[in-house]
């Protein structure tokens, strides 16, 4: 199998008990709507009839990307790093969103492009200070993309060993929905123009910029098509170690939390490599960033939010994750028509 992953395929038996065990509570069949489904999927995934969320995580990978010297993005590379000191002081929007819901948050540099200051919720994982140009060379190479997928899964591992079985992955870096947008081409042979977005806030003319750059960088680097050399090739080491997490929460049966636009490209290549992964991935919203209904569409994913997001880090995880405490407590501690004594 492709990087030593094995990923398990849910018991089908099982299935059928959990849905008999939704449809003997107090409500007409399918009344909960998608908090059954949700419910249904999380009990699949940790193969129980009675699933618990333990220790909620989140975990932000930062890295910086080389096309932005090429012009595709509103802000500066420097802004990658003063975010990372922004979760780390507890003042972004996922910072907060996390103290609200009691969801543990961490910070991995994977590739920022900066010397960082230590801190004790900061994890130095760092493949390199950020990655080169696509537009004239690939982003990384094999070894340094396959050092980040196994960085990523390492991180994984050490949160399962602690007791997680509920995990989600954010990200950080100027210039990732760019490379997002390579990925989600070369995957899906979707037309570049309609995986492009405005990522950080592009005016008109910025984002006519930003496509002319990338179908640039498409020419430079003709018939890539098998999804570790189009990661390397377009992809960031942020990107990478979060396909690896993606990969090794499957592999360990844990509950995966999507997140955005940026997200759902690095599940979508985690999904080429094994398509199992998708069995255990609840997808938290769709953004209001281009591209990215039409790739939950490519994954037939259903979003359980639609806020017009377009943030990144790991921000609609937290949102949502209230909506998978409800279908935990509901299949758990709803009663029964025979236990309320109620006629159906």
């Amino acid at each position: 199998m492709p990087l030593g992953f094995v990923i398990c395929s849910r018991s089908e038996t099982l299935g059928s008990l959990l849905q008999a065990k939704i449809d003997q509570k107090t409500k007409p069949l399918g009344a909960l709507g998608q908090l059954e489904s949700l419910g249904l999927q999380i009990g699949l995934c940790q193969n129980t009839l009675t699933p618990h969320l333990n220790k909620p995580c989140i975990i932000i990978f930062a890295g910086d990307h080389g096309i932005v010297e090429s012009g595709v993005s509103a802000y500066p590379q420097t802004v990658t790093a003063q975010m990372v000191a922004n979760f780390l002081s507890g003042g972004a929007a996922i910072s907060v969103f996390a103290r609200q819901h009691k969801l543990e948050l961490l910070i991995v540099d994977a590739g920022v492009n900066a010397d960082l200051t230590s801190h004790p919720g900061l994890i130095d994982a760092k493949i390199g200070k950020g990655t080169k140009n696509f537009l004239t060379q690939s982003a990384m190479t094999i070894d340094a993309c396959t050092e980040a997928i196994q960085a990523g899964a390492e991180r994984v591992l050490q949160q399962h060993d602690d007791g997680c079985n509920c995990i989600g992955f954010g990200e950080m870096g100027i210039g990732n929905t760019s490379s997002a947008a390579m990925l989600m081409h070369c995957l899906t042979a979707m037309p570049l123009a309609q995986c492009v977005g405005r990522g950080t806030g592009l005016n008109d003319d910025q984002l006519y910029n930003k496509v002319g750059i990338l179908q640039q960088a498409l020419k430079q680097h003709k018939g890539i098509t098998e999804p570790l050399d189009v990661l390397a090739t377009f992809g960031g080491f942020e990107i990478a170690m979060m396909v690896g997490a993606y990969l090794k929460a499957a592999e360990l049966g844990m509950l995966i939390m999507v997140d955005g636009f940026i997200a759902s490209t690095a599940l979508l290549v985690a999904y080429k490599l094994h398509p199992q992964v998708l069995d255990y991935c609840v997808f938290s919203h769709v953004s209001s960033e281009q591209g990215h209904q039409a790739l939950l569409d490519q994954l037939n994913a259903k979003a359980l939010l639609k806020l017009d997001l377009r943030l990144g880090e790991g921000s609609g995880i937290a949102l949502a994750y209230p909506l998978l405490q409800s279908a935990v407590i509901f299949l758990n501690e709803m009663a029964t028509f025979s236990e309320a004594g109620v006629d159906h």
